[in-house]
């Protein structure tokens, strides 16, 4: 498990977020929620270890995340960022990348390493593009080779930056659900999100960001019935009931 408790994050000489705590737990899906500008990807930046923190802690298993060298902590989280390099390589070339933590020197794949990749591929619904090159891929074929390389990581912990980012709406359900899969393998989900409707439906909790600091975090209804995420938004948030229960959805504020 993924433990934050009372983080600072941010920049030299600039504090994005303050006293955050919360956990990433095994088994469930958590959707980081805010406007922009209000510090998800730079909390989802920290507690994956590429940004030190500023103040507090953050616990993996129970250690603290500085205590593992990087090897050890790319084998137990996995990062998917907003945005990605190009490199003039294949797209399993690229999904090998999330290999690198379990080879030594010099680096030489295995038939496991291949046999995880085309796993990876397959489960992010991109193996038909697996020997073209990346820069003739559109953004939403990209952003399924990054997700699938993601997956080749084989970590007990995923943490994913906007990963329905570029697609449309089918492969945005196909990628929650895929979340949804990854937890019910018992892994640990993070998600940023901006699509409120998808993230309080799909979630099994969610954590609202704003004016530098965590307002809520709670179940979807729990958060719903605070108002909170409608605030912080600017929008009016709403429900329907239907089959599977409750179905989240927003639109403009109306104003005074």
């Amino acid at each position: 498990m993924l433990e934050v408790k009372n983080l600072a994050a941010g920049y030299p000489g600039r504090t994005v977020l303050e006293g955050v705590s919360l956990a990433v737990r095994p088994g469930r899906v958590l959707a980081l929620l805010g406007p922009n500008g209000c510090g998800k990807s730079t909390l989802l930046r920290t507690i994956s270890g590429l940004l030190p923190p500023l103040g507090g802690e953050i616990l993996l298993d129970g250690k603290a995340l500085g205590d593992y060298n990087s090897r050890q902590a790319a084998r137990k989280i996995a990062y998917l960022p907003q945005s990605r390099t190009v490199p003039r390589i294949t797209a399993r070339r690229m999904v090998l990348h999330g290999r690198f933590p379990y080879l030594s020197y010099p680096r030489r794949y295995s038939r496991e390493d291949y046999e995880a990749v085309d796993r990876a591929l397959e489960a992010a619904d991109a193996l038909a593009l697996a020997d073209r090159p990346l820069p003739e891929l559109s953004g939403g074929q990209r952003q399924k080779v990054y997700l699938a390389l993601v997956l080749a990581q084989e970590t007990e912990t995923v943490l994913m930056d906007e990963p329905t980012a570029f697609l449309d709406v089918r492969h945005q359900l196909e990628v929650l659900a895929l979340s949804r899969r990854l937890a019910a393998e018992g892994k640990a989900v993070a998600l940023v999100l901006h699509d409120l409707s998808l993230a309080l439906t799909m979630a099994d909790s969610a954590a609202v960001l704003g004016e530098g600091r965590l307002l809520a975090l709670g179940g979807p209804e729990e958060i719903y019935q605070s108002g909170v995420l409608a605030r912080v938004m600017g929008v009016r948030l709403d429900r329907v009931y239907g089959p599977g229960g409750w179905r989240y959805f927003c639109d403009l504020a109306e104003e005074d």
